[in-house]
């Protein structure tokens, strides 16, 4: 089966059941369309106590410098019920005109586009001035523990170095050539807990509600707003998730109540000078006798996530230029430069080279009936031809 031919290619990924953590093929399919290529291929297990076993891929393709790296993730959501599915989740059933199957979009669609990008330029005698690698993982979209991190220090210690990334990610909104990542908002959870006295509903002067005391702190985290925004940032947002005290009696007072909440934080801020602020804030709500005539302070706990995400923008014009003429090109729409969205796992590889994100239209990634235009696989494979050209050219002017 010849690579050229992102459908194909798309297809044979579709068709293993790579649910996070399992494989389920989809390396073994991805290291069959790269050999025949002339890449060198490593799959790698990396472990973590207390996490599952991940297998990841590494393929280069030449020695030398420049060199570019592509990365994603061949790991997808689960499918859910798969009789709400028009098709089997991992059958890749082509029906007018869309390709149907998880992880269509997100994002073995991007993979296949660009190992069919390069086995064009290679088909067609066009010799890359360097080397191009893919970096792969399996645990994207899971604790992303023993996934892209590992990776990276896997290929650092055995010497390996990048001028340059592209991650595959469905970027686009609504239509290809919409949208180019050039960086991410940092992510940032915790808990709180308050701790209160449990009694009884009709004798609340013999108890002490931290219902009311985990309300007061949750709309301090919220209210007022964290910042407007910046120049290249939406404003920071944080969202309470949950609270729960779990009491299924209604004329009992509980004796704790937790809040969790998750922050999408812009460059305004870092996780630790955020953590500084929330804290701030907490300590002044749990001072306030609003709701607890007679009962301040409130008695809380907090603690935040071990691994928090953190904000980034890439800022190598000659990157993001080579990447937006590219996609002008092949599209005729111009890009828009965002950072909106969730996390990436561009944010691990943005301390080891410059990082941008582009792929294929996502309205439908996690979603049941997930599916790809095979028009737009086609366009995308022609962009990732067109930037990879450009990028070796301009890199050995």
């Amino acid at each position: 089966m010849s690579a050229t031919d992102p459908i194909a290619n798309l297809a044979a990924l579709i068709r293993c059941p790579s649910v996070t953590p399992a494989e389920g093929g989809a390396l073994a399919a991805l290291e069959e369309q790269l050999r025949p290529l002339g890449f060198t291929v490593d799959r790698i297990v990396s472990s973590t106590p207390d996490t599952p076993d991940i297998e990841n891929l590494y393929a280069r393709l030449g020695t030398e410098g420049p060199h570019l790296m592509f990365a994603g993730h061949t790991d997808v959501v689960p499918p859910g019920d798969a009789a709400l599915w028009r098709h089997p989740p991992f059958s890749a059933t082509i029906e007018d005109g869309m390709l149907h199957g998880r992880g269509a979009v997100d994002m073995k669609g991007g993979i296949a586009c660009f190992v069919a990008a390069i086995a064009r330029l290679l088909a067609e005698g066009r010799k890359l001035p360097g080397s191009v690698s893919l970096l792969i993982t399996g645990d994207e979209e899971g604790p992303a523990i023993n996934g892209t991190p590992k990776l990276l220090n896997w290929a650092v210690a055995r010497g390996e170095r990048w001028d340059a990334c592209l991650v595959g990610e469905p970027t686009n909104p609504d239509r290809l050539g919409d949208m180019i990542k050039i960086g991410r908002r940092g992510s940032l959870s915790g808990i709180v807990t308050v701790t209160g006295v449990q009694g009884h509903a009709a004798y609340p002067h013999l108890a002490d509600n931290p219902v009311r005391g985990i309300l007061a702190l949750a709309r301090a985290l919220m209210d007022p707003p964290l910042d407007t925004g910046t120049e290249n940032f939406q404003p920071t947002n944080l969202e309470v998730t949950s609270i729960d005290v779990g009491n299924p009696a209604t004329n009992v007072i509980p004796a704790s109540a937790t809040a969790r909440f998750n922050v999408r934080f812009n460059d305004t801020w870092t996780a630790d000078s955020l953590k500084d602020e929330l804290i701030r804030r907490l300590d002044a709500a749990a001072r306030d006798e609003a709701l607890r005539p007679g009962r301040a302070p409130v008695s809380y706990s907090l603690t935040f996530a071990e691994r928090p995400s953190h904000v980034f923008l890439t800022r190598n014009d000659r990157l993001i230029s080579t990447l937006s003429s590219a996609v002008e090109g092949v599209t005729g729409h111009v890009p828009a430069l965002s950072t909106t969205g969730g996390t990436s796992d561009a944010r691990f590889i943005k301390d080891h080279c410059p990082v941008v994100e582009f792929g294929l239209v996502g309205q439908t990634m996690h979603m049941v009936d997930e599916r790809v235009a095979v028009a737009d696989l086609e366009v995308l494979t022609q962009i990732y031809m067109r930037f990879v050209e450009s990028w070796f050219a301009d890199a050995a002017a």
